[in-house]
Formats: structure tokens, sequence, C-alpha cells
């Protein structure tokens, strides 16, 4: 029996006024991987089908309320810049709060860094890049020391007596924060500093010099405009030695402990996670050991670069498993005008084609992995270096727009800091620029083709696979091979004009080539249709009549 207020007839002060219902639970304690059939499927398919136990144990703890709760707490509570100590001793340390560690310590422990690295193997690349993806996909911030770290080791095996001592750091699972004497450390993470303020891309402008030592090290002088995680035990620096522009590894503490120069000028105030503290460093006769060649800097980090851009489209992906899979559960519990979101038509072909992108998303990255590891064939090695460029270009340049277009699906929940798709809004367009903008990676697709044709050769083979299993993608597939030989016959200028709708056709081209070979037929017609078709239209919900729907929803 419900009492009223005697003066008033109203319902007492303190009375509940409304009940909640209609909301979705909370997305927590899902198995990440189990739960993601296109990933299940791709890690077999790719000969990492022994690494399904350790990546259903990473699946699970990533979808833990504790995790997800972890990974909002390393963005809310956001790194803090601390230039001097209380006495004011110049220090340079970036302090972090403690979820953003716990986060990090269990990528680390995981082997989301440098796995593939120490336990080479058919399929570890791709384990690797699964467990880096499930990572990612909950907390992106972190991702970039990891990714980094995984990067930085082709670029060190080119200094024999440098990796001796530092590789096993860089294989290890263990992770502290503080910074120490690499030596003293449980294991190290890696970064990189590149860029400078005049010259962004152009490294070539660069500014900082590099002055030999008498005991063989040298002494850095300059800036660099971004430098991520300045908390890392490492970095790839390219600086002007002599003989012209080197690469350089900048311990931040040295071997005996001393702190090296390293003056963090300030944090950026950036767009996407504010977890991964980027920084504006100055280098003032700053200890640092060459890697490679003196003089071949871009030669020696360009290999670091190649898998630093192969890990954006990880991360691009890892976002659109995020999105869709954050889309789907609101429609799935969501009722509205009489039905659940999810089953009404407008809405299932929105959720329908974000779960295509997804998919095909999935189904590249996996390929590319296996394309990287030890005993990738010498057509492999020329496939990767052209596919990793096109999907770069083109994954990453989607992931804003899926994000945004998941974010609709739950509607006023979707524009608020409470749920997660307003961070990952955020934070997709980083991919798209890091390690190359999209005219940078255009333009090196060009590149590629002009200096190692057999990448062409070798991209046009893997396309080739699936021909005579679609008209449409047989059409597709013939207009790309014209515009590739209009393309060979034009000068570098005129070339630059069509880098770009070149790129997007050789990525979708990939996409449907491999849905077609490993997706269900459904999943295969409804993306190759959407995507391939003359007439095609990118716009989320235009998916070509006849789609079969719940087949292409039930593997997410």
């Amino acid at each position: 029996m419900t009492t009223t207020d005697d003066r008033t007839g109203a319902a007492p002060r303190g009375h509940h006024t409304h009940e909640v219902f209609n909301q979705a639970p909370p997305r927590v304690d899902v198995n990440e991987f189990t739960g993601n059939l296109p990933l299940v499927e791709g890690v077999a398919r790719y000969d990492a089908e022994w690494a399904t136990t350790h990546l259903s144990e990473v699946g699970a703890l990533v979808g833990t309320a504790e995790f997800q709760h972890a990974a909002e707490l390393a963005n809310t509570e956001i790194p803090r810049l601390n230039t001097h100590d209380r006495y004011g001793h110049r220090i340079d340390e970036v302090e972090y709060h403690p979820a953003y560690h716990r986060v990090i310590s269990a990528a680390v422990e995981h082997g989301a860094h440098t796995s593939a690295w120490a336990q080479p193997r058919a399929g570890a690349n791709v384990a690797r890049a699964a467990t880096f993806m499930l990572f990612a996909q909950v907390e992106p911030g972190h991702a970039c020391p990891i990714s980094m770290t995984h990067s930085a080791v082709p670029s060190l095996m080119l200094a024999p007596d440098l990796a001796e001592r530092w590789l096993p750091r860089l294989y290890s699972r263990g992770y502290d924060g503080a910074l120490a004497a690499p030596g003293d450390k449980p294991g190290v993470l890696f970064g990189m500093a590149m860029t400078e303020k005049q010259g962004g891309s152009d490294v070539r402008a660069n500014t900082t010099t590099a002055a030999p030592l008498s005991d063989g090290m040298y002494a850095l002088t300059g800036h660099k405009w971004f430098c991520s995680a300045p908390m890392s035990d490492g970095f790839l620096v390219l600086a002007n030695a002599p003989e012209g522009l080197s690469c350089f590894l900048v311990p931040r503490v040295l071997e005996d402990g001393t702190r090296n120069v390293f003056r963090i000028q300030r944090l950026k105030d950036k767009l996407g996670n504010k977890s991964n503290a980027s920084s504006e460093i100055e280098l003032d006769g700053t200890i640092g050991h060459l890697v490679g060649e003196p003089g071949r800097g871009v030669r020696t980090i360009i290999e670091m670069v190649s898998r630093t851009r192969l890990d954006c489209v990880y991360g691009s992906t890892a976002g659109m498993r995020q999105s869709v899979a954050e889309a789907l559960w609101h429609v799935r519990h969501r009722s509205a005008f009489g039905a659940t979101l999810v089953d009404q038509p407008a809405m299932t072909a929105v959720v329908a084609d974000l779960a295509l992108e997804s998919e095909a998303a999935t189904a590249t990255a996996l390929r590319l992995a296996r394309a990287h590891d030890v005993d990738a064939s010498e057509s492999e090695k020329a496939f990767r270096r052209l596919a990793t460029a096109v999907s770069k270009y083109w994954i990453c340049k989607r992931g804003p727009h899926h994000a945004y277009e998941s974010l609709e699906c739950l509607g006023g929940n979707g524009y608020t800091e409470a749920f997660p798709l307003a961070r990952r809004f955020r934070e997709q367009p980083v991919m798209a620029v890091w390690e190359g903008s999209g005219n940078v990676i255009a333009l090196d697709v060009l590149r590629a083709m002009t200096r190692e044709p057999e990448s062409v050769q070798a991209f046009d083979a893997e396309l080739n696979l699936a021909r005579g299993a679609s008209t449409l993608f047989d059409a597709h597939l013939d207009r790309l091979r014209v515009m590739l030989a209009e393309l060979a016959t034009l000068d570098p200028g005129a070339a630059q004009f069509r880098a770009r709708p070149v790129a997007a056709a050789m990525a979708l081209g990939l996409q449907g080539s491999l849905l077609l070979r490993t997706a269900p037929t459904a999943v295969a017609e409804a993306f190759i249709g959407a995507r391939l078709g003359a007439d095609r239209d990118l716009e989320y919900g235009s998916l070509p009549a006849g789609t079969d729907f719940g087949a292409i929803l039930e593997r997410h």
C-alpha cells in the first residue's frame, strides 16, 4: 500500500519517481575471443589454433568488469607530468593511475608485445595479432608502447651488440613502470621519436644532431614534436650524424642507473585516448647508441615503421570490433516502437553492415599477420609489402565512420562518456594519422609499385584466388587491373592524383577476395554487393536485396 503526503496527496519525499527498465544490462563478463567468431575462425585458418586456449583466457580477462573499469580509469584519471621533484631536481616523470599499469602489465604478461619474435613459428604473428587486438579493443592507449616494443625488434637486429643486450629485455613478460636501469627491470618497453616541429613526416628536415663521443656513443641535441609513452625504457630516435640522418637507441636510464637527459616539455592534449601520455621532448647531450649504418637512419627504422603500420590495422580492427559489439549488445536488449531494435529493418541493415566491415577488417588483419611469420616465402613478403600499405590506408580511414555509426545505434547513451563508444570515436582517427596519414600511405603504395613491381604481381595473385566466385568481384578485379595499368603510364605528378582511389580499390579488392574464400556465402555476397558493385554505396545500411541478415549477425 502506497502512502501519501496528507497535505498534498502526493507521494512522500524520497519515494522513487521511476524504475529503470528497457536499458541494456552491463556488457561485462563476456569472453571477447570466443564471442568473436570471425576472429576464432581466422586464428585457426592461419595456423594459430595452438593459441586458442591462451586467447580464450585473454578474451575472458579483458571482458571482465574489473578490466573494463581499469580501462575507464586509465582514461579518466589521466597521466600527470612532473618535471621536478619537491626539492627542485629535474625528474621528467609521468605519473599514471595504477589502473593503467594493471592494463599494460596484463598485456605484457600475455605477450601482446613481442611473443611472435620471442617464440617464432607458423602462426606466431597471428596469435600475437589476436592477443594485441583483444587488449586494444578494450583499452587502446596502452597499445602504443606495446606496438612500438614489438616493432623495434627488427631495427635492433641491425645492431648485433645492442640486440644481444636489449632483445632479451624486450622479450620478457615482466613489467615495471618505474624508471630504473634497464638491466635491473623485469622487462622493458620501447618508444620512438622521429618527427619534429618543422618536418612532420618529412624526417629529412630534422635538425636534431648526433655528435660522436670517444667511447663510440653519440650525444644527441635537439627536439621531438611527438614522443608517445615517454616513460618507456628505450627509444629509437632519428638524428643527424656527420654521415647524415641516422638511427639511435636512446635509453631513458643508462646502464649504471644514471638518468639520461630526456626533458619532457609538455604532454599533448589529444583528441583520442588519454591513458597514453604523448609528449614533446628536448634532447641536450643525450646519450644514444648507433643502430644500423650511419647515414642510413630511414632505412634502419623503416621496418619498425612497417610493423607499426600493421599494428595500426590491428588497432582499427580492434576498434571496429568494440564498436559493433557494443552496438549489437544495445540493439539486442533495447526495444522501441513495439519491437526490439535489432528486429527493426532499418536497424537490422545498419548493424549487419557494421558487422560486415568488422569481419572484413578482421580477415585482412589476420591474413597480413600470417604473411609476417618466420616461414614467409619471398612471394608472401612481396604481398605483404603492398597489402599492408593499402590495408592501413583503407581500414584505418574507415574506422572513424564505423565508430560514429556504431555510436549512433546507442542513441543518447552513445554520446555520453559513461559508455565506451564516445572514447572509441575519438580514438579511431589516430590510426589513420599515426605512421603516415592518408596521402603519405597512398604515396607509399605508388613507391612500392614502382620500386618493387613483384609486390604488384603478388598482390594480384592473391586477389585472383577468388576469381570466378562472383561476377561482381570479377568485374572489380578487371577494373582494378585497368586502373593499375593506366597508373603505370602516368608521370609521377599525375600518378599522385590517382593514388588514393587506387589504394582504396586495392584494399576493397583484397577484402572481397578474402571473404569470398573464407567467409560464409551470405557474408561474402553481402559485402561484395555493398562494396564492390559499380553502383556501390558506402553508406552503412545500404546492403543488397536478399541479404541474409541473420547469417551475418549470428557471427557476432
